[in-house]
């Protein structure tokens, strides 16, 4: 097979402009990104980036400007519906020693603006309103066909089109079924304008509250904390339409109808300083958005021929565990390293990134799935047993000096550049 020289990727989103970035300074690959969208998105709320994933940020030469623009606060607070503090803790301490990055929450709007620019700094071509519809291989390229006519070829081409992603459903693995977690997300960007100055004040990092329903939380985005993102993870019966668009249409509107009521009312019994800033919180969204969780199960066909899922195309899950771009940008530095030799045929690029990236992408599904208990809906009792263990979970590693140890923190401080190549 002759060497890759030329790449596609399908995707403008953090996956596809990371990828295009890091090709571009690691190898000789020349790439062009394709987005079906008409114009960079303004689609989603905000999305928090761990250790493992900001060390990635700054060797890809963007964490400055990435700072510049999202809170990076670490401290986190988990508050009672009886008013007192169950736990406070800064919990990527020790990550944050051992790599120098901390945690960030950014709207993600920014952080594709962050990274489009560099994309475009760098001059590598994007081209916006580009639906693909079709894929054919030859035994020395790969092409592809948009809806408007046009084609392109190259040597290799990355899917990082998303959880729907086009390429795997028609091409790399159309036997692949997304699943409902059972889990949603409701949420809102809000400016702090709206709020007052007590309960400005109280927000210190990304603060939360287990209530009878879900767990509810609000963490600035931005780091002049100007603007905050509130959010609500719950259980969502799946429609009886399923995955299809029309059936979530018809509950996204159900649940935003009442979702303010339904938060607020749920918070009547809320005590404190903290239950009186989470109502005004709650009462000052213009808007809402729903955000049914559906994820890929573990296992699937990652690659076929010269086409490569990447990010969510080939693993997606629940954010529980707050790793969705981290996980696409270790994808991308690894698939970077692999490439990097231009006689390393691509059969063997491919057969390598697959066999290391599977065993980490498992372990943080796994812990994703396990973060997303603690959020399922559950009876007075069952909601003070659930503080009962986590304080004394926190105390308990308090007393050992586990989080000094860096128990749970391991998978933070994960370093793809690190791994050996087989």
């Amino acid at each position: 097979m002759s060497p890759c020289r030329k790449a596609i990727i399908i995707g403008a989103g953090p996956a596809g402009l990371a990828a295009a970035l890091r090709l571009h300074q690691q190898t000789n690959i020349q790439v062009t990104i394709y987005e079906l969208r008409a114009e960079p998105t303004t689609l989603g709320g905000a999305v928090g980036i761990l250790p493992n994933g900001l060390r990635l940020l700054h060797r890809l030469g963007v964490y400055e400007k990435v700072a510049a623009r999202g809170f990076t606060s670490s401290n986190l607070t988990l508050h009672s519906m009886q008013g007192h503090i169950v736990f406070q803790q800064d919990f990527v301490g020790w990550a944050r020693e051992k790599t120098g990055f901390g945690y960030m929450r950014i709207k993600r709007t920014d952080l594709v603006d962050v990274l489009l620019s560099a994309v475009q700094q760098a001059k590598i071509p994007i081209q916006f309103n580009k639906r693909l519809t079709m894929i054919e291989e030859s035994d020395a390229s790969v092409q592809v066909t948009f809806e408007d006519g046009t084609t392109d070829t190259a040597d290799i081409l990355f899917a990082c089109d998303g959880i729907h992603s086009f390429v795997r459903r028609t091409y790399v693995d159309p036997k692949k079924t997304l699943e409902y977690s059972g889990m949603s997300g409701l949420g809102s960007i809000i400016p702090t304008s709206v709020l007052s100055p007590t309960t400005t004040a109280q927000i210190t990092g990304l603060d939360t509250m287990l209530t009878e329903d879900g767990m509810l939380a609000v963490n600035p985005c931005t780091a002049s904390k100007d603007e905050m993102f509130c959010f609500f993870s719950k259980e969502v019966t799946l429609p009886e339409s399923g995955d299809s668009r029309d059936g979530w249409e018809v509950q996204r509107k159900e649940e935003v109808n009442g979702f303010k009521s339904t938060v607020l009312e749920s918070l009547e019994s809320a005590q404190g300083e903290w239950g009186t800033a989470l109502r005004e919180v709650f009462k000052n969204m213009s808007s809402v958005n729903f955000y049914p969780v559906y994820r890929l199960l573990p296992g699937g066909v990652w690659f076929k021929g010269r086409c490569l899922l990447v990010g969510d195309a080939a693993h997606a899950m629940s954010p529980h565990a707050g790793q969705g771009v981290s996980m696409a940008l270790e994808d991308v530095f690894l698939l970077s390293r692999l490439l990097e030799d231009p006689e390393r045929p691509l059969t063997k690029v491919f057969e390598i990134y697959d066999g290391i990236r599977r065993p980490r992408v498992n372990e943080i599904f796994k812990l994703a799935a396990q973060n997303a208990g603690v959020r399922r809906r559950t009876g007075s009792w069952g909601l003070w047993l659930k503080e009962v263990q986590i304080s004394m979970a926190m105390t308990l590693s308090w007393f050992f000096g586990a989080d000094k140890r860096g128990l749970r923190q391991g998978h933070l401080v994960y370093d793809i550049d690190e791994v050996g190549l087989v």
